[in-house]
């Protein structure tokens, strides 16, 4: 595709200028996905089409790619380290964690455990908290 291609002018790899891409492009970056234009798409990218045509082809990250781009959010959302914040809200994070999946992951236990600061015991026993209530 030229920079100037039918799916608006492309910058890098993503794809800008065109109202559905502007509409799903905050949800593809808190997946930690990456916009491409169609052409540019391969077998396992998520080609979007609008009234008929091809918009947009979403490459969504790999699963531990996704768990580091969830715990950046988490971070952000926090506005510090998730290691820094307290016993209450780290197992707050630890539910949301669990909801969004995030030990389904290979080492994702350990990934969240090194994110917050705390061994693998206490995210087990932040697991186990959260079912008993």
């Amino acid at each position: 595709m030229s920079a100037d291609g039918p799916a608006g002018p492309a910058v890098g790899e993503a794809v800008v200028g065109e109202p559905f891409v502007d509409a799903v492009k905050p949800l593809v970056d808190a997946m930690g996905g990456e916009l491409l234009p169609p052409a540019r798409a391969g077998e396992e990218d998520v080609v979007l089409s609008w009234e008929g045509r091809e918009v947009v082809a979403v490459r969504l990250p790999q699963l531990s790619d996704s768990l580091d781009q969830i715990l950046a959010a988490l971070e952000r959302k926090h506005g510090r380290p998730l290691a820094e914040l307290d016993r209450k809200t780290k197992q707050a994070v630890v539910r949301t964690l669990e909801a969004r999946g995030a030990f389904s992951v290979r080492h994702g236990v350990e990934t969240v455990a090194g994110a917050l600061g705390v061994s693998r015991f206490t995210v087990y026993n932040y697991l186990n908290r959260s079912e008993t209530r």
